[in-house]
């Protein structure tokens, strides 16, 4: 059987292609529509819920939400209940962006799905729920193992 991982990746691959190409001209890579959707949708997130949500581990979080500071997209504060933790909000210039991105998507997303009637549409995205969330599951199991052994390994 051929592996269904190896045409995820080549399809998120692509993705990041397209979306790279579509948003260059605002200033914004093909990895960075994620952060800004985040952070427009849920104003004040802390970059760890941010991590936690786009499945990308705190480092990476940490140098897009640089380069999209610097960029004049995002805004970062520390949190009032909690000085170690930093909430990160939307500028306006984040704001003016969102329905650009939103429509890059939907291209993306309708071209993929060209010719696709609604029940085959329906059923891809059922289907990629499941694996989704099977894919959630394990990586969550993984990374407590992970961190469980590392622990371990300090006593």
């Amino acid at each position: 059987m051929e592996s269904i991982s190896k045409y995820i990746n080549r399809i998120a691959r692509c993705s990041v292609l397209y979306r790279s190409a579509r948003l260059a001209p605002s200033g914004l890579n093909g990895h960075q529509h994620s952060y800004i959707l985040q952070i427009c949708h849920k104003p004040g997130i802390s970059q760890d819920e941010l991590a936690e949500l786009i499945y990308v581990n705190k480092s990476n979080v940490t140098r897009q939400l640089t380069l999209l500071e610097k960029n004049g997209f995002i805004s970062r504060r520390a949190c009032p209940h909690d000085r170690r933790s930093l909430q990160v909000f939307p500028t306006a210039k984040a704001c003016a962006i969102l329905p650009e991105i939103e429509t890059v998507l939907t291209d993306w997303n309708d071209m993929l799905c060209q010719g696709f009637t609604a029940a085959d549409k329906q059923q891809l995205i059922e289907l990629l729920q499941l694996l989704m969330q099977r894919a959630k599951t394990q990586a969550d199991a993984a990374v407590s193992a992970a961190a469980a052994d590392r622990a371990e390994h300090k006593a």
